[in-house]
């Protein structure tokens, strides 16, 4: 998951340099999302509620 968010990240930086504001957007978005998810993963390893083999 986090190789989707460096590629998200990426993509966003790319078109926000070549001013494809929408697209570097809905990018930024998406790795938002994902960030999110990844910490509140993280959150419940950490916690100890969530198990992950």
């Amino acid at each position: 998951m986090i190789k989707w968010i460096i590629i998200l990240l990426i993509v966003a930086a790319i078109a926000g340099l070549l001013g494809l504001n929408s697209l570097a957007g809905a990018a930024m978005t998406g790795a938002k999302i994902l960030i999110g998810i990844v910490l509140v993963i993280f959150l419940l390893v950490v916690v100890g509620l969530v198990a992950i083999v």
